[in-house]
């Protein structure tokens, strides 16, 4: 015996996951005996929780032997050795995955109800059990999470036999047991208390966690998911904060933009969320045409509201955009999209004229902020602003340039956006 539960194996399991605390991180526990061993991990690292959900497919004479496993999106994983070996027909085959394809459905909704899966893309995803027998399961859930787009997959489980490296090496991207001893047999010979959980077990796992999961603040790096491609990010939000301000950043300027962190800092103050990224890649921003793309641009700030959205804490905030420059185009064009929600727009300094036909199509209130000084500019708002039949209003900063780097210009600027982020999303926030 090495573990006196679950919980006490969790415990040590999450010690030697320790240097994943503050990184993008979700924990993914496999039902039923995985989710008690994964909830303590998520705890300890300060990271969401979900399940994996897999099936062994047992031999239809043997149930108790794998010839294989399923698991979400379709993955399937086969051990031909036992096919062979057990004669199973293609036949007793798909009766079996047609039974547990059926099980699976019926646990998704039992344990999730209406809510969606976690996201992993873009993220490091760490998959727990309370350990590996023939690793058949754990290899289908590596499959599965790898097809949901994580980008780095972690296999953590306290017990295994000495030949799991070898069983499920290329599975996930790295693997930590904390005993591997040569007289295994079966997992639950290393657990002193080994009870059988039942469904209702998993779900109260997963509502604790989920309460947890809303006691933000959150401050830190993260990897949005945009596609295929991985942009880097900077996610803030306090403790009680009503929505969360996605940053769309102009003219090749990426998240470390001094003037939004600037903004982004004072919106953070008033107790507001906010995502600074990069829309493009340090490869697509040398292109200088990808920076005026306001089409793809656009596209950026979407699929990053929809991973932030993804996030558990998050799901019920309202969401707003904050653009500067071309950024503001994109804001207003991603706005006007066909169900995205968005609670406000704020434009500093921007170009909304680049949005172009589909201004008349935002529903989002929308504040337009131009310096005094920046005639072009302000001139184009002017137009842009005619153009939009929401909610809007021109800001003026007077005596400011297009940067705002008069004294005391971007605090305006900080002001205005806070006080129009805070009266529309309070109204928003569900």
């Amino acid at each position: 015996m090495l573990f006196t539960d679950r919980l006490d194996a969790g415990r040590r399991l999450a010690a030697r996951l320790e240097h994943f605390t503050g990184q993008d991180v979700v924990v993914l526990g496999l039902p039923r005996g995985g989710v008690p061993v994964a909830e303590v991990v998520a705890e300890a690292l300060g990271a969401p929780l979900d399940v994996c959900l897999v099936r062994k497919l047992g031999v239809p004479f043997h149930p108790e032997l794998g010839m294989g496993a399923i698991g979400e999106d379709g993955v399937r994983v086969l051990g031909e050795d036992v096919l062979r070996d057990a004669r199973v027909t293609p036949g007793e085959l798909a009766r079996v995955e047609e039974r547990e394809r059926g099980e699976l459905r019926r646990r998704a909704e039992r344990y999730r109800g209406e809510r969606p899966p976690v996201a992993v893309a873009g993220r490091t995803a760490v998959v727990v059990d309370d350990g590996v027998a023939t690793g058949s399961t754990a290899r289908a859930a590596c499959r599965t999470v790898r097809a949901r787009g994580a980008a780095r997959i972690v296999l953590a489980v306290p017990v295994a036999p000495p030949d799991w490296t070898h069983r499920l090496g290329g599975e996930a991207d790295e693997l930590v047991c904390l005993a591997t001893p040569p007289d295994f047999f079966a997992v639950g010979q290393f657990y002193a208390d080994f009870a059988q959980l039942d469904d209702e077990d998993v779900v109260a796992c997963l509502r604790r966690a989920a309460g947890r999961s809303h006691r933000f603040p959150v401050d830190r790096e993260v990897e949005v998911a945009a596609g295929a491609v991985r942009l880097g990010g900077h996610l803030t939000v306090p403790p009680e904060a009503v929505g969360i301000v996605v940053f769309a950043h102009g003219s090749g300027s990426g998240r470390h933009s001094p003037r939004n962190r600037f903004v982004a800092e004072g919106l953070n103050r008033a107790g507001l969320g906010t995502l600074l990224f990069d829309l493009l890649t340090e490869e697509e921003a040398r292109d200088r045409a990808n920076v005026f793309d306001t089409t793809l641009l656009a596209a950026r700030l979407t699929a990053a509201t929809g991973w932030l959205r993804g996030r558990p804490g998050a799901e019920r905030m309202a969401v707003g955009y904050f653009g500067a420059s071309t950024g503001a185009a994109a804001a207003l064009w991603a706005a006007a999209e066909p169900g995205a929600h968005i609670a406000a727009v704020v434009s500093r300094g921007g170009r909304p004229d680049l949005a172009g036909t589909r201004l008349p199509d935002v529903t989002a209130p929308t504040l337009l902020i131009v310096g005094g000084a920046d005639t072009v500019v302000l001139d184009l708002n002017r137009q842009a602003q005619s153009r939009l039949r929401c909610e809007s209003h021109l800001g003026v900063v007077p005596g400011a340039t297009h940067l705002f780097e008069e004294p005391g210009a971007l605090e305006t600027v900080t002001d205005l956006a806070r006080d129009w982020f805070t009266d529309h999303m309070a109204a928003a926030h569900v």
